[in-house]
């Protein structure tokens, strides 16, 4: 199969109705392929694509009850916007909420205006880029197989619009207050430590770097590329953004092959209004390029488990 695979219907009005004549061609190139570009049904606006993935019928996953550090905007409770960071702001390459104990398994991705310039969503096949890998660095990846990963998370008081991933941690945990925070926390098997003006710090349990796919194969599920190449001193310092899961280092020079290999397994997504985008998160790895132009950038989200 192509990737991504691409549909393109030829009644844009008839949403409903496509999604239904499609949704089994649509799952089998999720499952073979990881994504799908759906161009023609002509997304207008949140309405439009809320209905188009209400009639997926899968369940939904929201913004408020997920782990998510990044600031978003809700427009329903299945619908929201893509990461609020700022324009010029990269977001490299990760798995949705694979820092987290509880993370989707597919996203829904909708441009309403796609930027002047630049904005590309790129995907990376994580499957492909594990198997190269896997051939190239036997050790280090029996080493992610077998430890997993623990992630650093910093939230700060109040949701910071400015950052990536400035979302706080009464909204990130849903909660009100410290005491709360803590319970919640220690539930899902996370240390903690409050920081000076009232921010969080905290170290997630070990989790898989390495997940079984649908159809057989094996995948990358994490974000040590977003972490290395975008969390803040992650690059000078690994260890104060991701561990091997018994917090031991993980070496630089896997970090730096890493990212450099999935430049070979990764396609740019060039929007253009109306698009669709559907994406197996277990199996792809996505982002967002800069970018930059009077016309504003709006992509949506939604997710499900």
């Amino acid at each position: 199969m192509m990737f991504p695979v691409t549909f393109s219907p030829s009644e844009p009005d008839a949403i409903e109705e496509w999604v239904r004549q499609n949704r089994l061609a649509i799952n089998i190139a999720l499952k073979e392929t990881g994504a799908v570009l759906i161009r023609g049904l002509g997304m207008r606006d949140p309405d439009d694509f809320n209905r188009f993935v209400a009639a997926v019928g899968l369940p939904a996953f929201s913004y408020k009850e997920s782990l998510s550090n990044a600031v978003r905007v809700n427009y329903s409770e299945r619908v929201f916007t893509a990461n609020e960071a700022p324009p010029e702001v990269e977001i490299y390459l990760h798995h949705e909420m694979a820092q987290t104990p509880v993370s989707p398994s597919v996203l829904f991705f909708c441009c309403i205006s796609a930027a002047e310039h630049g904005g590309a969503t790129p995907v990376c096949r994580s499957d492909q880029l594990f198997e190269a890998f896997k051939l190239s660095h036997p050790k280090w990846t029996a080493q992610l197989l077998a430890k997993g990963l623990r992630y650093v998370t910093r939230m700060p008081a109040v949701s910071d619009e400015s950052s990536g991933q400035g979302r706080s941690w009464y909204s990130t945990l849903d909660v009100s207050g410290r005491h709360e925070a803590e319970q919640k926390l220690a539930l899902m098997g996370y240390t903690f430590t409050w920081q000076s003006n009232d921010r969080l710090e905290t170290l997630s349990p070990a989790l898989p770097g390495v997940v079984d796919l649908s159809n057989g194969g094996q995948s990358f599920y994490h974000q040590l590329i977003a972490a290395y190449r975008g969390w803040p001193g992650v690059r000078e310092n690994p260890t104060s953004g991701v561990m091997f899961g018994d917090r031991t280092e993980i070496p630089v020079k896997l970090l730096e092959s890493l990212s450099a290999m999935a430049e070979d397994y990764t396609t740019d997504l060039q929007w253009v209004d109306g698009e669709i985008a559907i994406v197996n998160n277990k199996m792809i790895m996505h982002g967002r390029r800069p970018y930059s132009g009077d016309r504003k950038r709006q992509v949506l989200v939604s997710m499900a488990p």
